[in-house]
């Protein structure tokens, strides 16, 4: 089911528990068909665990993480783990329960006791932190049917201090808690060799609420403040109900039809009104295969939506063509479409600096996707396998939306549709397995073109292009029963923007610096139960990324301020427990 969130920095992900999480499947391209909104570039699938095969497993997990050089054992600086879950099968029924505690004591923080002018002398704060995290599970399989009920609940607080003031002892404290619950019924029936149906549904209830006080050091009271969005809950809901039918006609022929209904709702002091979305959706897809070795995708999405004219059509084809035994070749078209979330039709955010209102009027993200791709495994033997994929893409979207200023009135910061907006790229992806060495190397080259772009500040260059390098090493070390993993990432200068100093409603393009993200883990199994971890991470310390205007002269030349990145180098150490009756 798809993760719901308040804000575009898309939290959720920092808001799963990672101890439930098996395996994590990117699926590239445009998924619209299938998933409808929100699948434009892609879908990421975060696969959760299953009870397994023994009737009683028991797992254990303590792992501390220093912070930069800061730490304290167990609890305040640094990242502190700690997870618990047990999980039992036994004649098709199934279980599973687990609770998990994370905490971050923050970073570069200034003294609780701080005055103003300390406090504001630290610009890159880490706000500290803390999550509780609980799941439960439990299901039944057969030989025909399956299905399954979970449920995932998250409390976090981030606190935030704002220095005091030398001439009153006074300082203000924020504490930001989301609370959020997500439910979600599975099931999958096979009602014969040829006929097969799937259904989901799910629940998800986030809220997020503000509390801001004012707070006397002299005698340690405390009153609520009264400025705008410092005393607020906002509440975001969303229901998704899905059904798949997948019939096979015959060997060369295979139909899968389905059915979608959504339903997104939000509410509080800083949304206007309390406005729901409501989308239904009917889509069919299918796999020809005319002869052997082509197989043929169509598929074809049927919208309707409660607030904006959305594409009566949503149409896809991909195709597969296996050229030898080794090489396959994939071409893929889809068209793709996002609907406006709530946040961004009717969330007004006001604090000290910022001015956000929604736009009720934004219209649907369209898109036309080309994609294709030359895979070729031709090395596979007992103790050596390679392979390499070769990819490129171009996409071409319309109306995407983003953030710009107010025209009737320059202060204020509102979202709006860009109406020209360009991607394309190429990837190369290396796989090798040679006895106990796994290695994987990626290189891409993508490039990007908006309105923006045609701006002379870019000395005529239509597409901004940014390389990527990424390397996954892991070497079994069979002798000590354990293994050494070496990853590493290069993320090349990209491009973004600034607003114009001298005129607000204008923009001028800046450079983000280019960085290299490394991390080193050592693990160790022994005693059979216990497995223990060790590494570090963020071995190059980096934390910050400059950010420049790519003006040459001029009032537009100067440096901009820096981007936080990270809390710098930090050191690992951690302990798992697994203990199994069959």
């Amino acid at each position: 089911i798809p993760m719901v969130d308040r804000s575009d920095a898309r939290e959720s992900l920092g808001q799963i528990d990672i101890n439930t999480v098996e395996r994590i499947e990117i699926v590239e391209g445009p998924m619209s068909v299938i998933y409808g909104t929100d699948a434009l570039a892609g879908v990421i699938n975060i696969i959760t665990k299953n009870a397994g095969k023994s009737l009683l497993s028991i797992n254990a997990r303590i792992q501390e993480e220093t912070a930069g050089t800061e730490y304290e054992a167990f609890t305040g600086k640094g990242l502190h783990n700690q997870n618990l879950s047990v999980s039992w099968q036994k004649k098709g029924w199934s279980a599973i329960v687990g609770a998990s505690h994370n905490d971050f004591g923050g970073w570069n923080l200034a003294p609780k006791t701080a005055f103003l002018q300390e406090f504001n002398a630290l610009a890159n704060q880490w706000k500290p932190k803390e999550q509780w995290l609980g799941n439960t599970k439990i299901g039944y399989r057969s030989e025909k049917f399956n299905i399954w009920y979970r449920l995932d609940g998250l409390k976090e607080d981030i606190e935030a201090r704002f220095g005091i003031n030398p001439n009153t002892y006074i300082g203000k404290l924020a504490t930001y808690t989301t609370n959020r619950y997500t439910q979600q019924l599975q099931s999958e029936w096979k009602i014969s060799t040829n006929l097969q149906l799937t259904a989901v549904a799910g629940y998800t209830d986030l809220q997020r609420s503000t509390r801001t006080v004012n707070h006397n050091f002299t005698n340690n009271t405390a009153t609520l403040t009264t400025d705008v969005g410092e005393q607020d809950i906002a509440k975001f809901n969303a229901t998704i109900f899905r059904t798949t039918a997948i019939y096979k006609l015959n060997d060369k022929i295979t139909f899968q039809p389905g059915f979608e209904y959504n339903r997104d709702a939000a509410s509080g002091q800083r949304i206007s009104g309390s406005p729901v979305i409501n989308d239904y959706a009917l889509f069919i897809s299918s796999e020809i295969k005319p002869i052997n070795g082509i197989a043929l995708r169509p598929g074809l999405r049927f919208i309707k939506n409660s607030i904006y004219d959305a594409p009566p059509v949503i149409p896809s084809l991909n195709t597969k063509f296996s050229l030898s035994k080794t090489l396959d070749l994939r071409l893929g078209y889809a068209r793709g479409f996002r609907s406006p979330a709530p946040r961004e039709l009717y969330y007004n955010f006001v604090d000290a600096s910022h001015n956000i209102n929604g736009n009720p009027n934004l219209k649907a993200e369209e898109s036309n996707s080309f994609n294709g791709s030359i895979a070729w495994s031709g090395i596979v033997t007992n103790q050596l396998q390679f392979r390499s994929t070769l990819a490129g893409f171009f996409n071409k979207f319309k109306n995407k939306i983003d953030f710009g200023t107010d025209p009737s009135d320059n202060s204020i910061t509102t979202l709006l549709n860009i109406s020209n907006f360009k991607t394309t790229g190429t990837t190369l992806d290396n796989t090798l397995i040679y006895k106990n060495l796994q290695a994987n190397v990626g290189v891409s080259y993508i490039g990007s073109f908006h309105n923006y772009s045609e701006s002379s500040l870019f000395t005529d260059n239509k597409i901004v292009w940014s390389p990527e390098v990424t390397a996954n090493i892991t070497y079994t070390l069979t002798k000590i029963d354990g293994n050494v993993s070496f990853f590493y990432k290069y993320t090349g200068e990209k491009l973004g923007f600034q607003t114009d100093p001298t005129n607000i409603s204008a923009y001028v393009p800046t450079k983000i610096s280019a960085f290299s993200f490394a991390d080193l883990m050592l693990s160790k199994n022994f005693y059979k139960r216990f497995t223990l971890n060790a590494g570090v991470k963020n071995i190059f310390n980096v934390t910050q990324l400059s950010n420049t205007s790519t003006a040459s002269g001029g009032a537009h030349s100067t440096g901009g301020a820096s981007i936080p990145l990270s809390y710098g180098r930090s050191y690992v150490l951690g302990l798992t427990f697994n203990w199994n009756k069959n």
